[in-house]
Parts: C-alpha cells; sequence; structure tokens
C-alpha cells in the first residue's frame, strides 16, 4: 500500500565519526579522566585506553571511562592521538619514550600547565614527531580520577602552542577535539603561555595557599571557626594538591618570580601607605574595574 498523504520517511542519521577513533591517555587523573569521559560522550565509537596505576585503572574500567588499561608504553603504538595527562615532569620523562612507540601518523599533546619546556624537548626529538604542547583551562581544587567529569572543559579555553609545520597543522584536528569535549581553542607560543598563566593562574595559586598558610598559623583552628565567607570564598585554590603545583614551580620559575615580585612590591607599598586614604582608595578602584573586567560574560 502506498504512503498516504503526509508521510515522511525516517531516516538514522549516523553518528559523527571520531576526530581521533583511537586515544590512549597517559595519567588517568582529573583532566586525564574528564578528556576520556568527554571523549566517549562526544563520540561513543572512539576507543579509549589509559595508562596508569592498576587501581586507577580498575576505577576507569569499572566507571566506563576508557575501554582498556594497561601500564605498558608500547600501547601508544596503534594510537591516533597520545595526550601525556601525568604531572608536567613526569610528562617530560616520559615524552622521548612515547615518541619512539608512536606511529608515524599520531599526533602527541599534554596538557601540562607549562609549556616552554616541554616544547623544547619535542624539538630536540632525533625523530620527527607530531607534537603540540596544550593546556586546558579547566580544572578544580581537588585532583584524581575520582573527580573527573564530561563537563570539566565546557566553555572553558584550551590552549595549544605549536613550534613547528607539523603542529600548526594538527592543530585544525586537535581545536575539532577539544570542542566536542566543550573547550574553545586557541594558540600562542609557548613563551607567551607561561607568561600569561604566571599571572593569571600560578601566581594566584601561590599567594592563596600563603594567605592561607599564614591565617591558619595566627589565627589557629579557633579563630578560624569565626571566619566568614570572605575567606572561605578567597582561599578555595588554598586546597590544591602540591603535587601538581611543584611541578610547575619548577618549570616556571623564571616567571613565576617576576609575578611574584609584582605582588610584593603592591603590598609593601601598601603596608607603608595604610594610612593614606588616597592610596587604599586608588588600589581598591582599580581592582575592582579589573575584577569587573575578568567577570565580564561569566555572571
Amino acid at each position: 500500500m502506498p504512503p498516504g498523504p503526509g508521510f515522511r520517511a525516517l531516516t538514522m542519521e549516523s553518528p559523527t565519526p571520531p576526530v581521533f577513533p583511537r586515544i590512549v591517555i597517559i595519567g588517568l587523573g582529573l583532566v586525564g579522566g574528564s578528556i576520556a569521559f568527554g571523549a566517549r560522550k562526544a563520540w561513543p565509537s572512539t576507543h579509549v585506553t589509559a595508562i596508569d596505576r592498576e587501581s586507577v585503572l580498575r576505577a576507569g574500567l569499572d566507571r566506563r571511562a576508557i575501554d582498556a588499561g594497561t601500564d605498558d608504553l608500547a600501547a601508544v603504538g596503534d594510537a591516533d592521538l597520545v595526550v601525556l595527562a601525568a604531572p608536567v615532569r613526569q610528562n617530560l620523562s616520559l615524552l622521548q619514550r612515547v615518541a619512539a612507540h608512536a606511529s608515524s601518523s599520531a599526533v602527541i599533546t599534554d596538557v601540562g600547565g607549562t609549556k616552554r619546556r616541554i616544547v623544547d624537548a619535542a624539538a630536540a626529538l632525533p625523530a620527527p614527531v607530531t607534537f603540540v604542547g596544550g593546556h586546558p583551562l579547566g580544572g578544580g581544587a581537588r585532583g584524581g580520577f575520582e573527580f573527573a567529569t564530561a563537563g570539566l572543559f565546557a566553555r572553558r579555553p584550551w590552549i595549544f602552542t605549536p613550534h613547528d609545520a607539523a603542529g600548526r597543522e594538527a592543530v585544525p584536528r586537535l581545536s575539532e577535539f577539544v570542542a566536542g569535549l566543550g573547550a574553545q581553542a586557541t594558540t600562542m607560543t609557548a613563551s607567551d603561555h607561561d607568561r600569561l598563566m604566571a599571572l593569571i593562574s600560578h601566581l594566584p595559586q601561590l599567594a592563596t595557599t600563603v594567605l592561607m598558610d599564614v591565617v591558619g598559623k595566627g589565627a589557629t583552628a579557633a579563630g578560624l571557626r569565626m571566619a566568614g565567607q570572605g575567606l572561605i570564598d578567597t582561599t578555595r585554590l588554598a586546597s590544591s594538591p602540591a603535587d601538581v603545583w611543584r611541578d610547575i614551580c619548577a618549570t616556571n620559575t623564571d616567571e613565576i618570580r617576576k609575578a611574584l615580585d609584582v605582588l610584593i612590591e603592591q603590598l609593601s607599598e601598601m603596608r607603608t601607605e595604610l594610612d593614606r586614604a588616597e592610596i587604599v582608595d586608588a588600589v581598591f578602584t582599580d581592582a575592582a574595574g579589573w575584577r569587573a573586567e575578568l567577570m565580564k560574560g561569566r555572571d
């Protein structure tokens, strides 16, 4: 019987093919785990392998973040994308070994908070390797796979720092991949990245951590019970894990010192001029203006 008026054939749209069909993530922590969740959500046919400790891999398999887990770097051999998601200095030590196992068609990237050291290491590799430094600006106060989520990178920048022609050619595919995770890709040089991160990420982390340490030691536990929401909001970053920041401090020392010097100089000026209303007013006015700029489009 022929179809009647108004009949419309239903067709099943095929899902978008994955940008990188086979992914290996080395380090299944907060960021690595969130990449795994995000990739499987965006492209269900993506095969995700993780390299980490047995207990972490078991958790990844239980939560269906990954398809397979191993402790053998040779697993990167058939990967289209290799993500170095361990702490910064561990990624540095892994890069040469990973490059030796990876396919010549594979793209290797990392997610570390500093870029100059690993970009220099990639440029010095003896064989041609497609490496693009990467840094997703999404994270949480607490690390570890247990806090990983597919939405970690939603509407957050993801910086790439290509250093050669092969890397620049890989950026469009990487940008498409991170867009599927909800992130917004941008590019800059490794030097520009490290200088900027020293100001907008590394300095706030260190200043907040030291602030919480000073306040805690001075007020003691009993005094902290009296603190209001202001201290709670201001010191959220003080819960960050030290292992991540140890590596960042060691690989961006010069830029972090410059940022700390400026902060120390301004704090010293404030300390000297506490009784001068015009100085206090000027700092508060400028800071409020920059805070308003920071919050544009975020409310």
